[in-house]
């Protein structure tokens, strides 16, 4: 399926501009960063339903399709697939607007499980939705 077809899914949870300190010498960002704003967004939003500390325990199967250039803005979507005792597992979809552009791609998307701790850092049970 082209990018054309396809619309990010989830909600965005975060949107910040790829930067020359994020880059290697050829202009292209890091996967890392990618992968470091895909953590930090999933942190966000299971944090938000947890009401609790939330820490990543796994991140599933996170391949790149294309590269991220040096300001182009990236939006990571994120929606909650499950909820466990303690865990939340989303699906996550970075997506960049090219720099000066309209044109929108996805980069990559992985699975996250987060575990929401408690005040002495054990796993606590995620509350029911209010």
């Amino acid at each position: 399926m082209s990018d054309v077809a396809m619309k990010p899914q989830g909600e965005l949870t975060l949107r910040t501009q790829a930067m020359p300190g994020d880059a290697n010498a050829a202009g292209d960002i890091f996967g890392g960063w990618v992968m470091s704003q895909m953590d930090i967004a999933s942190g966000i939003r299971a944090a938000e339903r947890a009401r609790a500390r939330v820490v990543t325990a796994a991140v599933k199967e996170m391949a790149f399709r294309k590269p991220v250039k040096i300001g182009d803005t990236l939006g990571v979507f994120t929606r909650i697939e499950k909820i466990g005792r303690t865990s939340i597992t989303l699906k996550v979809e970075a997506w960049v607007r090219r720099y000066l552009t309209q044109e929108l791609e996805n980069v990559t998307s992985a699975e996250f499980v987060m575990v929401a701790l408690d005040a002495m850092g054990r796993p606590t049970p995620i509350p029911e939705e209010a």
